[in-house]
């Protein structure tokens, strides 16, 4: 697991009544996972897998994007909202019961 987590400090001017600078302090970290198929002797089977990456700013979730692993090749980052996670949850969640019978 790749915590990543780093965090960084922004000056910024507010344009507020008094005019003062405010110091705005932000940890973000990066959350990732890389699930990849065992290794194979099968010349035609290559190998492949999902990556899967979060941003937290605060704790807070600022977007998950899944990419497909197929050889040394990836695909583009897609962004997924909440429902279609929850969605991916429950189609590998009925995946793996047929394959455990």
């Amino acid at each position: 697991m790749n915590d990543g987590g780093r965090a960084f400090i922004v000056q910024t001017t507010k344009c507020r009544g008094d005019n003062k600078m405010q110091r705005v302090v932000s940890n973000i970290q990066n959350l990732g996972f890389t699930i990849v198929n065992a290794p194979s002797e099968d010349k035609k089977v290559r190998a492949g897998g999902i990556i899967l990456d979060q941003t937290l700013v605060n704790g807070v979730s600022e977007g998950v994007s899944v990419r497909l692993i197929n050889g040394s090749k990836k695909t583009a980052a897609v962004k997924l909202d909440k429902q279609a996670l929850t969605d991916l949850l429950a189609a590998v969640s009925e995946v793996l019961a047929t394959e455990e019978g």
